[in-house]
């Protein structure tokens, strides 16, 4: 059983409504629009059947109305010739395929209308199926669009990341030189400190010399 149960439900629905409640608007209109489908197909059966049966029925009535009036024509000759129990019984056959030929135009009647039902249910059930369709089209259209969209904002922002990351990048050189400088600094520091240190530590090592030189002196003398 699908969402619709007769001809009439489809015809009145309400598609905006329909998809408003539906998680899935695109599949729901999908099957909307499938079930038109099939009950087109259902309504052309039911069309032809109603055809068939309704050629069947006018040649049943032309065959009566021939037959008919052959016993017309029977009950006119058995007139002409005095034979009136000829012609009461020509006029009695003729009765009974008019009575029958009155049954076969009821039930004609009948498919004609129902025939012109079917009609009218096809104009309007295939006008609710262009509105279907048409409304499958515009939400393609704005999914397409949505689609679009999010690719461009990803692309924005994916464009203000890398801008960030580039900036984030030279900051990071910039702080790197500014710490090599300092470190540059301390270096050069540090090897001047060093240098100072080594022309005291000659003065020392000078100054010892010269004292065991003067001791070796003193000793030479005594």
């Amino acid at each position: 059983m699908g969402m619709f149960t007769r001809i009439n439900d489809i015809i009145q629905s309400n598609i905006n409504a329909l998809l408003d409640k539906a998680e899935d608007p695109e599949k729901m209109i999908r099957l909307i629009i499938q079930e038109m489908q099939e009950t087109l197909v259902e309504i052309r059966t039911l069309a032809a059947q109603h055809i068939a049966e309704q050629k069947h029925l006018n040649r049943q009535i032309d065959n009566l109305e021939k037959r008919a009036a052959h016993w017309q024509e029977n009950a006119e000759l058995a007139v002409s010739k005095g034979k009136d129990d000829l012609a009461r019984a020509a006029l009695k056959e003729k009765k009974e395929l008019e009575a029958k030929q009155a049954e076969l135009q009821e039930q004609l009647q009948v498919i004609d209308e129902a025939l012109l039902k079917v009609q009218d249910d096809t104009g309007r059930l295939n006008e609710k199926l262009n509105e279907a369709k048409a409304k499958q089209k515009a939400l393609a259209v704005r999914r397409q669009s949505a689609s679009v969209r999010m690719q461009a904002k990803q692309a924005t922002h994916s464009d203000k990341l890398d801008s960030v990351m580039g900036r984030f990048d030279h900051y990071e050189q910039r702080v790197d030189e500014l710490e090599a400088r300092v470190e540059a600094y301390d270096l050069t520091d540090s090897a001047a400190k060093s240098s100072l240190q080594a022309e005291f530590d000659a003065l020392e090592k000078d100054e010892s010399i010269e004292q065991e030189l003067a001791a070796l002196k003193a000793k030479k003398v005594a």
